[in-house]
């Protein structure tokens, strides 16, 4: 049984990612890049930084990527969070089972600080990660460098060998594991609704130890030594 788990936020305990592909797609669309789609952030950005879409976006448009990029795509995303957002089935029970275990639980995710607040705050998940909810602004690398997890690992009190995680997209994974840790792939959000049996394969060869459809799965597979 690990010592601690650690969660992606968007696509393992909020079923987001629809909503922010899209909302990211539509700025970058309005900044000149017409040609890019709901398929081409999925494929290409699913689980990293804004800070490196920013850079693609520079590299596109040959230009200087605006200092309020993120905060556009933020307003964007919280008008729709504030009606659609909902969690993944299962998250709460799967909270609380660890909860009574005393396993202590984080989040590692790539999204802003602000976002992270926001996220967990109208999803009614906030309660659960006082104090232990970390992004990669807070590292000098995002996924898949593994600073990320290392940083959560850090402030639990735990060894990074003792932690496992759950992820959904394949820099999480790489992060992940090349911070020492178990990997657990989750491939139960909406957004890989067209791709699961693909996206389950890709989340195997980049180091997950097993990939699970659900929220029950996955806490069994979490719990295993």
């Amino acid at each position: 049984m690990p010592q601690a788990v650690i969660f992606d936020l968007d696509g393992c305990l909020v079923d987001s990612e629809t909503l922010s592909i899209n909302a990211i797609a539509k700025e970058i669309r309005d900044m000149g890049v017409s040609d890019v789609t709901y398929d081409y952030i999925r494929d290409r950005f699913l689980g990293v930084s804004m800070r490196v879409i920013c850079e693609h976006v520079a590299e596109q448009t040959g230009k200087t990527c605006a200092d309020d990029f993120v905060d556009r795509v933020e307003e964007r995303l919280f008008a729709r969070y504030r009606s659609d957002l909902r969690q993944i089935e299962g998250v709460t029970p799967m909270l609380d089972e660890l909860k009574d275990r005393g396993i202590p639980v984080a989040i590692a995710t790539g999204g802003s600080i602000r976002r992270m607040g926001e996220t967990l705050r109208i999803s009614g998940l906030a309660s659960y990660f006082e104090g232990t909810s970390f992004s990669a602004d807070q590292v000098e690398h995002g996924k898949p460098a593994p600073d990320l997890f290392l940083l959560a690992a850090q402030e639990l009190g735990v060894d990074p060998e003792a932690c496992a995680v759950m992820e959904d997209s394949p820099h999480g994974i790489q992060g992940a594991r090349a911070a020492g840790m178990r990997a657990i792939g989750f491939v139960g959000g909406t957004h890989l609704d067209p791709m699961r049996d693909e996206h389950r394969a890709l989340l195997l060869s980049k180091g997950a130890a097993q990939v699970c459809e659900t929220i029950s799965d996955t806490l069994s597979a979490l719990l295993l030594d």
